[in-house]
């Protein structure tokens, strides 16, 4: 039996796994900057809402609704981010920040 014809599609698929965009979501991808700024922002807005709930100056349904849109925002991110090989450009960057400056404006009020 020759070998070789094996050894090359193994060698093809485990390239592939590699280079897939599963690989492009990995560890090593959540910490550039631009997702790291977006995400530590998500983290922090998060606290808010729950100091703001724990206060009782939101209620209940006011806090799940933001923690939804900021799921919404995450889920973004981590979408844009699949696009562009684990990273966000800066136009991503400033949008997601848009959004989260309107949740950021609600959890004030």
């Amino acid at each position: 039996m020759n070998m070789k014809p094996i050894l090359c599609t193994v060698a093809l698929l485990a390239a592939g796994a590699i280079l897939s965009p599963a690989h492009a979501d990995g560890r090593w991808a959540k910490t550039h900057p631009r997702r790291d700024q977006v995400n530590d922002r998500l983290q922090h807005q998060n606290k808010r809402i729950h100091e703001e709930r724990k206060e009782g100056d939101l209620t209940k349904s006011q806090a799940a609704a933001m923690h939804k849109d900021d799921r919404q925002i995450r889920q973004e991110e981590r979408d844009m981010a699949k696009q562009n090989g684990g990273h966000l450009t800066k136009q991503e960057q400033r949008t997601l920040n848009q959004q989260e400056n309107q949740v950021s404006k609600d959890i004030g009020h």
